[in-house]
């Protein structure tokens, strides 16, 4: 979601790449909730940082305690931000209506936006 929003949002400054420590796959009620604003991340897929190995970073920003606990150290004078989004797929683990799943993945899709804007 943070790179769809990122893109979407702040396209014309930044070039937006998601990668994690794992790769867990592109989650259906991501796609959902961000084509409910008109952004597509059907084509998204998921990264690790070794897959963008290519790719020099000026700014990294760490979405969840974990990764910030486990990000690599980028050469250069890259910018490492932090901040800690809830994790959806966790949060969500207690429902099992979708409408209720899907609520939850817009609260923290809405909240990478507003990070995003601010940036």
């Amino acid at each position: 979601m943070a790179e769809g929003l990122c893109r979407s949002l702040k396209g014309n400054e930044y070039s937006a790449y998601s990668a994690g420590i794992e790769t867990h796959g592109l989650n259906p009620y991501a796609v959902k909730v961000m084509k409910e604003i008109g952004i597509d991340i059907s084509e998204h897929y998921s990264k690790t940082l070794e897959d963008l190995q290519d790719v020099n970073f000026d700014i990294v920003l760490t979405v969840c305690d974990h990764a910030n606990e486990t990000c690599p150290i980028f050469s250069g004078n890259t910018d490492k931000r932090h901040h800690n989004f809830p994790d959806p797929p966790r949060l969500a683990k207690q429902y099992t209506d979708e409408h209720d799943i899907l609520d939850v993945y817009r609260v923290v899709r809405d909240q990478i936006k507003n990070y995003i804007v601010n940036l």
